[in-house]
Order: C-alpha cells, then sequence, then structure tokens
C-alpha cells in the first residue's frame, strides 16, 4: 500500500476513533439521562395518581437527607405538593396542576427521546460509511449480506 493510501487510512481511523465514537457515547449517555428524568416524571405522575384514588389527606413518610441517611416526615395537608421543574426551582402545584405540568413534561421528553434516537442512528451510520471507505481503501471485498433464514 503506498503512503498516500495509508495517511488516508489513519486520517479515517483517527476521525472514527477520536470523533464518532465520543460522540456516540456521549449521545447515548444523554439519552439515558432523559430516560431517567421520564421514569421521575412517570414515578411522580403514579403517586399522585394513588393518592388521588385513595383520597389521602395527610401523609408520614421517609425522606433522604443524603448519603442514604432518612428521616421521618409528617405531611398534614397532601392537598399541594412542591415539584422540581428545573434549574433548582421549586413550584407548588395542586394535584390537578401537577398531573397537567407532568404530562407536558412527559411528551418534551419523550420528543428529546426521539431526537437522540435519531442522532445515535446518524452516528452509527456515518461510522459504518467511514469503515467502508477504509474497507475501500484496503481494496477488501465487500461484505455479503446473509440470504434466507439464520437458524
Amino acid at each position: 500500500m503506498d503512503r498516500f493510501r495509508q495517511e488516508k487510512l489513519q486520517r479515517y481511523e483517527e476521525f472514527v476513533d477520536k470523533r464518532l465514537k465520543p460522540d456516540l457515547v456521549h449521545a447515548i449517555a444523554e439519552r439515558d439521562k432523559v430516560f431517567e428524568q421520564q421514569k421521575t416524571f412517570s414515578d411522580l405522575r403514579k403517586n399522585i395518581e394513588n393518592l388521588e384514588k385513595n383520597s389521602v389527606t395527610s401523609l408520614r413518610t421517609l425522606v433522604n437527607l443524603g448519603s442514604e441517611v432518612y428521616m421521618q416526615a409528617d405531611v398534614p395537608d397532601t392537598q399541594r405538593i412542591f415539584v422540581d421543574i428545573g434549574l433548582g426551582f421549586h413550584v407548588e402545584f395542586t394535584w390537578s396542576e401537577a398531573l397537567n405540568f407532568i404530562s407536558q413534561r412527559e411528551e418534551r421528553l419523550a420528543r428529546q427521546i426521539e431526537e437522540y434516537f435519531r442522532l445515535i442512528a446518524s452516528i452509527k451510520a456515518q461510522i459504518k460509511l467511514v469503515y467502508e471507505g477504509i474497507r475501500e481503501l484496503l481494496q477488501l471485498p465487500a461484505e455479503r449480506s446473509v440470504q434466507g433464514p439464520v437458524f
């Protein structure tokens, strides 16, 4: 293989290793963070619905103070709750207001997850395209797709 092809091959490999793969790892990590937020809001929605269904007016619970240290807490009136809306801000909602906010947030999170799925698919396609270019530079035969059922 001549020097020009070797340099080009090296640039393609560096592009995949130093740009595309880290981008892919970052996109997957960000998507997973959004999944966690989605689960948190889903759990909150279920808890509020349970409070409504059971007509709970007061509550005794354990509160995590940090480092897995818990303290017992009494909630004399459960009709209003504080919801973390982001950036360290908490808003006091009634149950119906909270459920409305949660459904809006869940819709937005679902759109974000879809965007991350498209981004991840795009990065994977770019990686595959670069590998195909590397294969052509090395003059290797194209991968054949398997025909028929595979058992």
